[in-house]
């Protein structure tokens, strides 16, 4: 066993073994792989191992699509067979909704080149003539779905990383990871030490025990499920070729031919918890009792639609452990407070994902950045907040709604409150519906007569989020920006730092700002900030709320001068944005501070009290309307929001959620990290480049220089779109009226104060002319849409500036 090497993986399941072999394939060979038992063991060797290339989220579509394209390259190379069927797959639609996801994800396969189409009644017989195919609305049909062999595909990777030099040890239990004052790290086993800049949990079951190695708790917890196979059926029997599996997710099952019956799976309602305390460590290939009663439910569904299931004996059960993060999503990339340890952990489908995870983490490592924007997927997404209360309550919602349709934007009561501010009480007292922000529960909108509820049509609370809207910019509205990330940056060296992290140049004089983006190793948007200063050694930074932990990386790899200190101030303030016409007359009257242009105009900053309050207020507003944020002690929180209610209530001013302001930035086409800004895009795609000093040393400057002169290959845009009782969502591809692809949107919202639906998209950069007629697939569908040449809302940004 080596004593040194570039990366040790623990756990040798199908992902461990993906990971090794894709850091080999990009030239990390002195690599190893640390198994406990067998490889395959815990979840691996006993999935159904289905795959399938779409999904709701783009990129992970594409992740999976070439996921699905590995293995019959991997068999090629490694001489390995992978047990690779692709009769195809075919999905059903009980549901409108179900239909509009499904052509939504068929306009998205067109965009991207992927086999993804609708098929006839008839073609859907021929295919699969078991299926009674009554009450489907809609079918589409995957010429490349099927299911592998779990053991030939991870036996397949491992020889594919042997043949590169990577090292494979079964039966070597890890004891220890330490990590040392170098920033290496020691994994320790029975049989010796290895000593390694990079640790990767991809330990499954064992997930948690070898992150708790490391003083790492993660959000994760384990369940049985269960699937069954039929004995042989005399019509499969009798065909010379292999049957589609069917994806019929409103009945909540999966199905699928294996040898000459069929395989069954359920995730039921009535799931079954296990392991909770901790992964036994001397489990590898055993099962659970059969239980099937749990799952009655779902077999009668499954019989109703293929009643061979009925009528054919059951020739074994398959009841095993899957291990769960709290929204189902994997759990990917470097700890931001451990350097050098990397996760990838919680996948449930394994085989539709392995290649494509392990291709991004070799990437990761290798490279310092994955060439596809995972953030939903970044382990930062979670914090402490999700502690094992939570956990378990968004396992049990996830598991038992495994198939329900995650709509954009959808809220889950599950878990929750996880964490509140001192006005949660008096928010939800006046009528606040709440969402879930990095743990926070944030106002979406004040109405609690008209539920939450998620779709991809317009919802009920549509004409309340319509009246904040238009009450804010009539008027004036307050809106809780608690959710923004907070840091005070402090001491001699603080401009030297921030000058160094950030690609803009910082302010000079008290009182200034600036917008300044963040860089990433590829040279495109890592996050966007606003950056105050506040004293000669003193600045404020404004960021992401829900990235907060994801930035922490870039943070740490600047080093802090002597005598400066960098602290989140996240948990500690809170904040509202009071914007509108009359926004500088409510504020003035809580404040004996000058709001006139010429003593506080754009941009600039002081500290002031308001009611009483000590705060810092900033000139700005993400409404693209004239208004100041507030920021302040979290203690103060509800006296500052009392005060600012009363004072605006002869104003016609009140409360503002989140929803609303999604219109309102979009109707003023101010982009957003995480949906509109991206580590995909470069700045002169987003419209940032401006924003960039070249002349100064920043973080990742030599990034950008690579890409600074190169031509866009996509442009950043505003369209406006055709009315059709739906708006966009986020993800919509973007089509020329031929049906040639041009882009995607990457936010949507109706424009309340225009009085039309709306979009920031990017375009193919010869595509992304004012005027440009182009088609959105809005449910899959085709609505007609206009490059717009400038926002909708105050082009010329006079409200904003008070003019």
């Amino acid at each position: 066993m080596r004593s040194h090497a570039q990366a040790v993986v623990i756990g040798g399941g199908v992902i461990g073994c993906s990971i090794l072999y894709h850091l080999a394939k990009l030239g990390w060979t002195e690599v190893v792989l640390l198994e406990r038992s067998e490889l395959t063991s815990g979840s691996t060797w006993h999935a159904a191992a289905n795959i399938h290339g779409l999904h709701d989220v783009t990129n992970i579509s594409r992740l999976q699509h070439y996921t699905m394209q590995l293995y019959k390259e991997l068999e090629a190379e490694t001489g390995q067979g992978c047990g690779v069927f692709q009769p195809g797959s075919l999905y059903l639609a009980q549901t409108e909704a179900r239909e509009q996801q499904l052509r939504l994800q068929e306009a998205k396969a067109r965009r991207y080149g992927m086999n993804f189409h609708e098929v006839s009644r008839a073609e859907a017989e021929r295919l699969h003539p078991l299926v009674d195919f009554d009450g489907i609305r809609c079918i589409m049909y995957e010429p490349d779905g099927g299911n592998v062999d779990p053991s030939g595909v991870t036996q397949a990777y491992a020889a594919g990383a042997r043949a590169r030099g990577a090292e494979i040890h079964r039966f070597t239990p890890v004891t220890a990871t330490e990590r040392q004052p170098d920033g290496s790290w020691i994994v320790r086993t029975e049989k010796g030490e290895i000593r390694t800049p990079w640790v990767i949990n991809a330990a499954g079951l064992w997930a948690r025990e070898v992150g708790a190695m490391a003083g790492l708790a993660l959000p994760l917890i384990p369940t049985e499920h269960q699937y069954f196979v039929t004995e042989t059926i005399g019509e499969i029997a009798a065909l010379d070729r292999r049957l589609p599996s069917v994806a019929d997710r409103d009945g909540e099952y999966y199905l699928r031919q294996e040898g000459q019956g069929l395989l069954v799976g359920a995730y039921e309602r009535d799931m079954k918890f296990w392991a909770e305390e901790g992964t036994p460590p001397g489990f590898g290939h055993e099962l659970f009792a059969d239980d099937l009663d749990r799952i009655t439910d779902n077999m009668m569904r499954a019989i109703a639609r293929v009643p061979a299931v009925g009528t054919a004996g059951i020739k074994r059960v398959i009841n095993g452990p899957m291990i769960w993060s709290p929204d189902s999503a994997a759990l990917f990339g470097p700890v931001p407070e451990l350097p050098g340890y990397f996760c990838c952990c919680g996948i449930i489908p394994g085989f539709s994902q392995s290649g494509g995870l392990g291709r991004l983490a070799a990437e990761w490592m290798v490279e310092g950045e994955p060439s596809l924007d995972l953030f939903g997927w970044d382990l930062a997404r979670f914090g402490d907040w999700a502690d094992r209360a939570f956990t378990k309550a968004r396992v049990q919602d996830q598991y038992s709604h495994r198939f329900k349709i995650h709509f954009p934007g959808e809220e889950r009561a599950a878990g929750r409150p996880a964490r509140t501010r001192p006005v949660y009480k008096l928010q939800k007292d006046l009528g606040a519906v709440f969402g879930l922000n990095t743990g926070w529960e944030h106002p979406l909108y004040f109405d609690a007569a008209t539920p939450d509820s998620a779709g991809f049509t317009r919802q009920p609370w549509w004409d309340s989020v319509g009246r904040e809207a238009r009450m804010l910019r009539e008027r004036a509205g307050i809106i809780d920006i608690s959710n923004f990330a907070r840091y005070r940056v402090a001491g001699p060296g603080a401009e030297d730092w921030l000058n160094g992290l950030f690609a803009n140049r910082m302010p000079r004089q008290t009182g200034r700002s600036c917008l300044t983006p963040l860089i990433g190793k590829r040279g495109g948007i890592a996050g966007d900030f606003t950056v105050t200063r506040l004293g000669p050694e003193e600045f404020w930074v404004i960021g992401s709320g829900m990235a907060e932990r994801f930035h922490q990386r870039w943070f740490r790899a600047v080093p802090l001068p002597e005598g400066t200190s960098f602290e989140s101030l996240t948990e500690a303030t809170a904040g509202f944005n009071i914007a509108g016409p009359q926004s500088r007359k409510l504020l003035g009257r809580l404040t004996n501070a000058d709001l006139s242009d010429d003593t506080f105009p754009f941009f600039r900053s002081a500290r002031i009290a308001v009611a009483g309050v000590d705060c810092v207020a900033l000139r700005v507003s993400f409404t693209g309307d004239l208004g100041w944020e507030l920021h302040c002690a979290e203690a103060d929180q509800q006296a500052l929001y009392l005060a600012l209610l009363e004072a605006g209530r002869d104003l016609g001013a009140g409360p503002v959620g989140s929803r609303a302001l999604m219109s309102l930035r979009v109707e003023k086409g101010y982009g957003s990290w995480g949906r509109d800004y991206s580590p995909e895009y470069w700045p002169q795609e987003s419209g940032l480049a401006g924003l960039i000093r070249d002349d100064k040393p920043f973080l990742n400057r030599e990034a950008w220089l690579a890409v600074k002169d190169k031509a866009p290959r996509d442009l950043m845009v505003m369209l406006e779109i055709g009315e059709t009782g739906a708006d966009a969502l986020g993800g919509e591809p973007v089509f020329l009226p031929d049906g040639t692809p041009a882009g995607q949107v990457s936010s949507g919202a109706y424009g309340y104060t225009v009085g039309k639906p709306l979009a920031i998209a990017y375009l193919k950069a010869g595509l992304a002319a004012p005027g440009t007629e182009l088609r959105v697939a809005i449910l899959g569908g085709s609505v007609p849409a206009r490059v717009l040449e400038r926002p909708p809302f105050d082009p010329e940004g006079r409200r904003l500036r008070g003019g």
